[in-house]
């Protein structure tokens, strides 16, 4: 139960990522938390999240704030692309999405993209694959993306610390 009286991390992904409670999270950036998605039919799916509960939207943050979570988004971006292109070799390229239309919080979708995909769906959105992927116990976040999730990580805590070094802000 986090500290919210919420059962599940997934009822307040922002508050149990506060809390330190939220599973898929792999590191805290300036504006908000890099996570792994709950489902991986696209391995490497990741969300970033923004550190402040009830921000709806982009405009809802100071211009500083906004800078920063576009900057985290790019960040997460560039680190599922390294990752993925290191573990798989169809590993085409990145989406990167700022939706909001059906969660009423400001998060980035990450979407890797592959050769392998089918060849209907491989140039169309995400939201075009079948409703159940998003459902499906066979793609769901499990063990078995452990080394997928330390190859994100890893490759964003390179960027980070780059980042950090540039400005002059690293220990």
């Amino acid at each position: 139960m986090t500290s919210e009286g919420h059962r599940d991390w997934r009822e307040n992904r922002i508050a149990s990522a506060l809390a330190g409670q939220n599973p898929t999270v792999l590191r805290r950036l300036t504006a908000g938390f890099a996570a792994i998605g709950d489902v991986q039919f696209l391995p490497g799916y990741s969300v970033l999240l923004v550190d402040e509960l009830h921000v709806e939207r982009l405009s809802d943050l100071p211009k500083a704030k906004r800078h920063a979570f576009l900057s985290d988004m790019d960040a997460l971006g560039e680190a599922v692309e390294l990752a993925c292109r290191r573990l798989d070799a169809e590993f085409r390229r990145v989406n990167l999405e700022i939706l909001g239309n059906t969660d009423g919080f400001l998060h980035a979708h990450v979407w890797p993209r592959y050769a392998w995909e089918p060849t209907d769906l491989v140039r169309l959105p995400v939201w075009l694959y079948p409703r159940e992927n998003w459902t499906d116990e066979r793609y769901a976040l499990t063990s078995r993306h452990d080394e997928l999730r330390a190859s994100i990580a890893e490759e964003l805590d390179g960027l980070v610390a780059v980042g950090e070094a540039a400005a002059g802000t690293s220990p």
